[in-house]
């Protein structure tokens, strides 16, 4: 598809359901709110949503997991067989659905219903594991790895996502991912075992805020490293980002960005990426490093919840970028959609004082990206200073970007015509200059603005001045 490494998925699948609305009063009979209005999204969940999430990176993905022909085992064939292989493994029961009750864009309460588990393995799927390159384990503790322990004995894993109900990675996984808690649930088993009570020392001289947690963390996937016989573990934090141990001196890789939304899914973006990632070629520190900006970005764009579970693959966007996806979750819950847009080659004070400033307009700010070659069309030959790839990187490191998108032409028009922002922003230096924009968001009700921008700061005066110094 695009010379990316394939990679087989094994683990349980599960139909995931949001029911999007609004809460503004309580029921008579009972202290719980009433979520009125309504909007349904179906989703791939558990080792599908893992699959789905490495097949929108453009990647050729195996899913082998179990499913029925009921109900939800129809709707997630519908949701996968678009973007990926299916090779399903024989189920006692349904497959499992978990629905969220979200209001205002916040979780109420969720609903599981269907408690199905993988029966067994099948040639089909023997033989597949057999010839696969890479594999990708999502364990949601149903069977499916189980089934297939033997022959993932034979051929480890790249990457082992756990769940504390399912079995321990086979020993030779390159990389284990479990949450915090998990990671917790795992080494307080192993003290158990080995008779010891309470756990590691978590404060000490000189330690400050944090420090005490993370010397636990450190202890723990370095004891899960020797117990399970693997070769690292990666630990992830959520907004802290994540902790690899190899077994000794443990690497923190923080997140380039800090986002505070739907973190559901982010486990399992931090996994496709990552194996991903390994399955290319890379060092296991590099795919973590690459992991963590993924989730991190994947939260920012509206987690599992932002995803459009109808797009075609043709649509597929760059691993942890959604915008049209962080677009409809910010318009499901009343908010307001910023945009700006620029060829940030040099990113300045000027840019980031105007980025910060668009995004306290609204609820969320997408920033539309000039391509290199719309670049040089604009600005001449040398220029953008910058790749594409290296800017998109700065703009998405900024806590105030909430997603990046990316558009060829000299203007983005048609950019703006897909995702119909409320706010279209500009700085103060274009005042008097027409804005082909401002027309344009008018259509839908839109509007164009400009913010106070600061003199003289400008990637050009930079340039200018960085040529002189040099002479």
């Amino acid at each position: 598809m695009t010379g990316k490494a394939p990679l087989v998925v094994v683990g349980d699948a599960l139909l995931d359901r949001d029911l999007t609305g609004h809460a503004d009063r309580l029921a008579p009979d009972a202290p719980v709110p009433v979520v009125a209005d309504c909007a349904e999204r179906v989703r791939p969940g558990g080792a599908a949503l893992t699959a789905y999430l490495a097949a929108r990176d453009g990647r050729d993905v195996t899913l082998v997991a179990g499913l029925d022909d009921g109900p939800a085992g129809r709707e997630l064939r519908r949701l996968l067989e678009p973007w990926l292989t299916l090779v399903p493994l024989p189920m006692t029961g349904e497959v499992p659905e978990k629905t969220r009750v979200l209001a205002q864009g916040r979780p109420v309460v969720r609903l599981d219903h269907g408690s199905g588990r993988t029966l067994e393995a099948t040639e089909e799927a023997r033989a597949v594991l057999a010839a696969a390159s890479a594999v990708l384990v999502s364990d949601y503790g149903r069977g499916a790895a189980d089934a297939l322990r033997p022959g993932l004995l034979r051929r480890p894993p790249v990457v082992w996502d756990p769940h504390p109900r399912g079995g321990p990675p086979v020993p030779g996984t390159r990389l284990v991912t479990p949450a915090r808690s998990e990671a917790r649930t795992f080494a307080e088993a192993l003290r158990e075992a080995a008779g010891e009570t309470g756990g590691p020392q978590t404060g000490g001289p000189g330690g400050g805020p944090g420090v005490g947690e993370l010397r636990t963390v450190a202890h723990e996937a370095s004891a899960l490293v020797r117990h399970w016989r693997v070769a690292a573990v990666a630990v992830t934090l959520g907004a802290r980002g994540a902790l690899l141990s190899y077994g000794e001196h443990p690497l923190l890789v923080p997140v380039t960005a800090a986002h505070h939304g739907d973190a559901c899914g982010a486990g399992d973006r931090f996994a496709a990426t990552a194996a991903g990632l390994l399955a290319d070629g890379a060092l296991v520190g590099e795919a973590v490093e690459g992991a963590v900006t993924a989730a991190s970005a994947f939260v920012g764009a509206g987690g599992a919840g932002g995803l459009s579970g109808t797009a075609h693959p043709a649509g597929a966007v760059p691993a942890g970028d959604d915008p049209a996806g962080l677009v409809a979750r910010v318009r499901a819950t009343g908010g307001t959609v910023v945009a700006a847009g620029g060829c940030f080659d040099l990113l300045h004070a000027g840019h980031v004082g105007l980025l910060q400033a668009a995004r306290r307009i609204g609820d969320c700010l997408v920033v539309c990206v000039n391509s290199d070659a719309s670049v040089r069309r604009r600005k001449g030959e040398g220029r953008p200073v910058n790749p594409l790839a290296d800017r998109l990187r700065v703009l998405r490191a900024l806590a105030c970007v909430d997603a990046v998108a990316v558009f060829d032409e000299n203007t983005p028009e048609r950019l703006l015509a897909e995702l119909r922002p409320d706010v279209w922003v500009k700085g103060g230096d274009y005042a008097g200059a027409d804005l082909p924009e401002a027309a344009l968001l008018q259509e839908w009700g839109g509007q164009a603005v400009l913010l106070p921008y600061l003199d003289g700061r400008s990637s050009t005066a930079l340039m200018a001045r960085a040529a002189e110094g040099a002479r």
